[in-house]
């Protein structure tokens, strides 16, 4: 069995390729556990880590030439990763619309050429939704208010097309806010919900673009990698004809996060407040509460407290 993970070298990705190594099988077509015989890792650069029976690759996930390369007839699972953050999406329209949205319906069609019928796992995002009054559910329509929203929407429908249709099995996952990310700060406009923990708990200042009362709905690394790996063990036919799940997660305050990082021995005086009109106006439209019933009755679970999640961050990343 051949697993391919789009955005490779991308710290998700990179943490996926680790665990699929360390459990070095997964669920086929008729939900039998097959030995894992190469991880190709997709990324526009090489993978920082290569864990072992991986391999990275450098490539335009949006040239068809190279995804022929990397999805043929022993690929069986892909887990699709890649893509152009929010705020990267919002300020160039074409360069979103390419890797967000033409990249995954060429891979859509890479695996419908093949007539396999490989395993599609997608990551797309609560910003396919707007801000909507009340909980959201699994029935809450889409109503993204930016371009990343849009692309990842329009996404989920053509995978769910696609499964429909009997060319994949599919599912795509509505990912919350991943936090702690290590590193620098991207261009998400979500990239202040790390900051705000990341850089305090390393000694470093950071400035917070947002107003201190936003809400955040977000969950760790660590369950986003066992989502995936758990999405990819599921009999996908089961789930019907709408393939598309929205993920536990956390609803938890910039104050709250604050009184998190402080608990855990973060210096706050390191953070400062001065409001970015344009990541506001981004935020604004992401909604921050959750009932995730299907995904729950199908063993996705999230982190306790936002607590857990620092200590996670303190223990695998810091």
């Amino acid at each position: 069995m051949k697993v391919l993970i789009t955005g490779g070298a991308g710290f998700l990705g990179n943490k996926l390729a680790i665990a699929l190594s360390k459990k070095g099988s997964c669920a086929d077509a008729t939900g039998h556990q097959v030995a894992i015989d190469e991880i190709v890792m997709l990324d526009h650069v090489e993978a920082r880590i290569v864990p072992e029976g991986c391999r990275s690759v450098i490539g335009d996930v949006a040239d068809p030439d190279v995804l022929e390369s990397v999805i043929d007839e022993d690929t069986a699972v892909v887990f699709h990763l890649a893509a152009v953050v929010s705020g990267e999406a919002e300020e160039n329209f074409d360069l979103g619309m390419r890797v967000n949205l033409d990249a995954t319906r060429l891979i859509l069609e890479r695996c419908r050429s093949l007539r396999t019928r490989p395993k599609v796992l997608f990551a797309s995002s609560v910003a396919a939704f707007g801000p909507e009054d009340g909980a959201i559910t699994g029935k809450t329509p889409n109503r993204p208010l930016t371009s990343y929203g849009t692309q990842k929407a329009i996404a989920e429908l053509l995978l769910n097309d696609y499964a429909r249709k009997g060319f994949i099995q599919g599912i795509a996952f509505r990912l919350p806010t991943v936090v702690v990310r290590p590193g620098r700060p991207n261009r998400a406009a979500s990239s202040f919900a790390s900051s705000i923990l990341r850089e305090p708990l390393s000694g470093q200042k950071m400035t917070c673009p947002v107003r201190r009362d936003v809400g955040v709905w977000l969950t760790s690394p660590r369950s986003i990698v066992s989502a995936f790996i758990h999405g990819a063990d599921l009999d996908l036919e089961k789930l019907g004809n709408w393939r598309t799940l929205n993920l536990p997660g956390l609803t938890v305050s910039l104050e709250e996060m604050v009184e998190a990082l402080i608990r855990k021995g973060g210096d706050a005086n390191l953070i400062s407040w001065e409001l970015d009109p344009a990541v506001q106006k981004i935020v604004d439209t992401w909604p921050v509460a959750f009932e995730t019933p299907e995904a729950t009755a199908l063993g996705f679970v999230t982190d306790n407290s936002i607590d857990d999640v620092i200590d996670i961050f303190l223990t695998e990343d810091l």
